[in-house]
């Protein structure tokens, strides 16, 4: 690999663990905590971490516990969780919240599909400017007498290879996703 591929390949991998990290929270019709990383409620005058602020189970398939270790917010925590708009059904048991997750609908999968694909694209442009920095610095390195043509041409096709292998791995990882959500 070469050195101007080796300085970039850190980014390589945040783009695509970033998209991980992004699609883990669309909802499929499996209950699954991790929809609920992304919410933070407003208490002790800061956002935090819905996570760092109640224990989160899943008792049954269709639902889940939120039991906020501090009993005085659950107002806030069922706030935040209800502007999170997850389509879930809140229910306030006094000392814990329980998360219903509906089925989907036909409409309701299509549309995260739409938001899955939309996510996949951002991903590869990520990657696509990544790999447009690289080629911009192998050509100054080129026209700077740093590397000869063939240097040049071989490092191109080792940044192409890169490239491609890494929107193989976005597509893999929508293509599971997107086979969770469209499942009944």
């Amino acid at each position: 690999m070469n050195k101007y591929l080796q300085a970039k390949q850190e980014e390589f991998n945040k783009a695509v663990e970033f998209f991980k990290k992004e699609i883990a929270h669309l909802r499929t019709n499996r209950v699954n905590p991790n929809i609920l990383d992304s919410v933070q409620a407003d208490v002790y005058g800061a956002k935090t971490p819905l996570n760092g602020l109640a224990s989160i189970t899943v008792p049954e398939a269709r639902s889940m516990v939120v039991a906020p270790w501090d009993k005085n917010i659950i107002k806030e925590v069922e706030k935040a969780i209800t502007a999170a708009d997850l389509g879930l059904s809140i229910v306030n048991e006094g000392d814990k919240l329980r998360l219903i997750v509906p089925l989907l609908t036909e409409e309701n999968r299509r549309e995260i599909a739409k938001k899955l694909s939309k996510k996949l694209e951002d991903a590869r442009i990520s990657v696509r400017q990544i790999r447009d920095e690289i080629k911009s610095d192998i050509e100054q390195a080129e026209k700077n007498k740093e590397i000869n043509e063939d240097d040049k041409f071989r490092f191109i096709k080792e940044l192409d290879e890169e490239v491609a292998e890494n929107n193989n791995e976005l597509k893999k990882t929508r293509d599971k996703k997107e086979e969770e959500i469209m499942t009944i």
